[in-house]
C-alpha cells in the first residue's frame, strides 16, 4: 500500500467522462444499423429527492446519446394499475430500459414491481432476477450503485485479486451486490452491518473499506489502516431544504484524507445540487447497463436484424 501521505481523491468526473465517451460511440455505431429505443424512468408520486436524480439520469443519458423519458405517475396509483403499464412498457419495442425510481408510496410494494420489469430491459439492476444473477457471476446488469464501487476501485489500479476488504453495510441494493462483486473480482470480502460487534476491528485490517449505511462521517481515521482505499457511498441530507444544502457522506473525508491512500470524496460536486463521486458514477453504470440491455434485446430477437441506415 502507498505511503500515508500518498492520498488521491478518486475523481469520479473523469471516469464518468471517459465510459460515457465509450458508450456514446458504442450507441452511435449501433443507431447506424437498427433503432435504439429510449430510457424511460417512472416515478410515483412527486419527490423534490427523485427529481434531483432523475435530472443526473437525464445528462448522463445526454452523454452517451440515448433518448430519455420521465413518466410521473399518480401517488395514490393502485399497485395493479403499475403492474399493468410495467407489463405495456416491457412489450413497448420503442423503451430500452426501465428506471423506477425510490421512494414509493406506502401502499405500492416496490419489489413486486420492480419484479415486474423485465431483466432485458432492467437498466437499473434492480429485479430479483438480476441480483441473484451476481451470485452466478453474471455481472452484466448489476445494481448500479454497487458497480460504480468497484468502477471506482478499478480507478485506484489496485489489483483486487487476494485483497482484504471490508463492506460496511449490507442493504439488498447496494452492500450485499456490492460484496458479491467484489468477490467476483478476486477480492477476501467481510461484510459488516449493525449486527457486528466491532467494526473497528474488521476496518483496521483491511486493504480497501467500502461503506453504504447512511450515517454521517460514521468512519473516522482510526478505523482504518493507513494506506487503505476508501470508497463512500453514502449520501446522507443534514438539514433542510435537502436539495440546497450540502451532503454528508458515511466517511469523515478531511480527517480520513490524511490516512487513506485513495477515497472518494463526499461532497463531491459543484453547484446548487451537491453530486456525490458515487452518484456521478452510478449513472455512468446506468449507461452501461442501457448498452448491455440494448445487445441482450437484439441477441434475443427482440430487435430487428442489423440493416444499413441512411444518414
Amino acid at each position: 500500500m502507498p505511503d500515508r501521505h500518498d492520498h488521491r481523491l478518486i475523481d469520479g468526473r473523469a471516469v464518468q467522462a471517459r465510459i460515457l465517451a465509450e458508450l456514446r460511440a458504442a450507441f452511435a455505431r449501433e443507431k447506424a444499423i437498427r433503432p435504439v429505443g429510449r430510457l424511460l424512468s417512472v416515478s410515483i408520486g412527486p419527490s423534490p429527492g427523485i427529481e434531483v436524480y432523475v435530472r443526473n439520469q437525464a445528462r448522463g443519458a445526454e452523454r452517451a446519446g440515448l433518448p430519455f423519458e420521465q413518466q410521473l405517475w399518480p401517488a395514490d396509483i393502485p399497485q395493479e394499475e403499475c403492474k399493468r403499464r410495467i407489463a405495456a412498457l416491457n412489450d413497448d419495442p420503442g423503451v430500452l430500459g426501465i428506471i423506477l425510481q425510490r421512494p414509493v408510496p406506502a401502499h405500492i410494494h416496490v419489489r413486486s414491481l420492480q419484479a415486474a420489469i423485465h431483466p432485458l430491459k432492467d437498466v437499473a439492476g434492480m429485479n430479483p432476477a438480476s441480483i441473484g444473477n451476481i451470485v452466478y457471476d453474471d455481472l452484466a446488469l448489476a445494481p448500479c450503485t454497487a458497480a460504480a464501487a468497484v468502477e471506482l476501485l478499478r480507478e485506484t489500479g489496485l489489483n483486487l485479486r487476494g485483497l482484504e476488504l471490508v463492506m460496511i453495510g449490507h442493504s439488498e441494493i447496494v452492500g450485499k451486490p456490492a460484496a458479491f462483486l467484489l468477490m467476483a473480482e478476486g477480492a477476501t470480502v467481510t461484510v459488516c452491518h449493525h449486527m457486528t460487534r466491532s467494526v473497528a476491528m474488521h476496518s483496521r485490517r483491511a486493504d480497501v473499506v467500502v461503506v453504504a449505511v447512511g450515517k454521517p462521517h460514521l468512519i473516522g481515521p482510526e478505523m482504518l489502516k493507513p494506506g487503505a482505499a476508501v470508497i463512500d457511498i453514502g449520501i446522507n441530507q443534514v438539514g433542510a431544504p435537502a436539495v440546497t444544502l450540502p451532503i454528508l457522506g458515511d466517511v469523515d473525508t478531511d480527517r480520513v484524507r490524511e490516512v487513506a491512500g485513495w477515497i472518494t470524496p463526499v461532497p463531491g460536486g459543484a453547484g446548487p445540487v451537491t453530486v456525490t463521486v458515487t452518484v456521478t458514477v452510478t449513472v455512468t453504470m446506468l449507461m452501461r447497463n442501457a448498452l448491455t440491455a440494448h445487445k441482450r434485446q437484439v441477441a434475443s430477437g427482440w430487435l430487428p436484424p442489423a440493416t444499413l441506415r441512411g444518414p
